[in-house]
């Protein structure tokens, strides 16, 4: 994927060189017009085109955004009743993810969600359990399916 990357940008320059003009213009056509030569010659690269790959970080991001938006108004929907009504819990989640660095980004995505911490990272029979601490778990099984059904599945959707 970095090579694509490095071939892009080289191809945007020789194109600026080759028009000899130097504006910001210039360069965006000649990213276009490589972004289409490396599309075209995509089979002959190792990785998947890369865009796939910018396209899934851009939508990683909205989705973290959009579940931070959704567990602040959960959080203070809690705060706010008269009645503290909720139920906090430990639950152990099981992942398929095995670079440490998909794990961590998973372990922090989790964390930095308001409502919800992981307390432990625990390895086992080359299977990675997060034991996360969450304020409100009426269901563990709803729980664990919200978190491998977006965040698990935009990492993977990243990294593979």
């Amino acid at each position: 994927m970095a090579f694509q990357i490095v071939l892009n940008l080289f191809i945007a320059f020789v194109w600026m060189f080759l028009k000899v003009s130097y504006d910001p213009s210039t360069f965006l056509i000649g990213y276009l017009l490589g972004l289409g030569m490396i599309f075209l010659m995509r089979r002959f690269f190792p990785s998947r085109f890369y865009l796939h790959n910018v396209l899934a970080v851009i939508y990683l991001t909205l989705l973290f955004l959009y579940e931070l938006l959704k567990a602040n108004i959960s959080v203070v929907k809690i705060v706010l009743k008269p009645k503290l009504d909720f139920h906090p819990g430990i639950f152990a989640y099981e992942t398929e993810l095995k670079k440490d660095w998909e794990i961590t980004l998973l372990s922090n995505l989790i964390t930095l969600t308001p409502g919800t911490l992981v307390v432990d990272v625990f390895e086992e029979n080359g299977k990675n359990i997060l034991y996360i601490h969450a304020i409100h778990v009426p269901d563990v099984e709803e729980a664990v399916n919200g978190i491998k059904n977006t965040f698990e599945k935009a990492i993977l959707e990243v990294s593979r």
